[in-house]
């Protein structure tokens, strides 16, 4: 896990995604931001980049791969897999089925957004203090 890498949101609902630049500005992190639109382009930078990123933040209905599609793919993913990122569910509603399906793909958190500015802000810095104080394998590409 890259502590200091990107913070990685996939939003379809661009009213979201301003709402959690704003919160991720105030809350004045040193992660960049990336947001995307639908989980294929997620996908595509994830497993074509040498990034790591800190945090995969996700939205469990999108379209054209909905959020377990894309943890499974992830997940599948070998070197996506050893590089530890910590993959979340953010979602503005738990279906069981969902938080069950998620869980049983090795999902790290289901998060409901809350619709309360200040509750959405305080989950937050909940969930990106957790993950800076938690420890996780040493990732290097091709090691034997």
């Amino acid at each position: 896990m890259n502590k200091s890498g990107p913070i990685i949101i996939i939003e379809d609902d661009i009213d979201d995604q301003d709402i959690l630049a704003e919160i991720f500005k105030e809350l004045n992190y040193n992660n960049k931001l990336i947001f995307f639109g639908d989980s294929l382009q997620a996908l595509e930078y994830l497993t074509d980049t040498d990034i790591e990123p800190f945090l995969v933040l996700s939205d469990i209905n999108m379209p054209k791969l909905n959020g377990l599609e894309l943890r499974e793919k992830i997940h599948n993913n070998e070197d996506l897999r050893l590089k530890s990122i910590p993959y979340l569910f953010f979602s503005t509603s738990a279906e069981q089925q969902h938080v069950i399906e998620a869980y049983s793909r090795s999902i790290q958190g289901f998060f409901v957004k809350p619709s309360n500015y200040d509750k959405l802000k305080n989950t937050l810095v909940k969930i990106v203090e957790y993950w800076q104080e938690c420890e996780s394998p040493k990732y290097i590409k091709n090691a034997q």
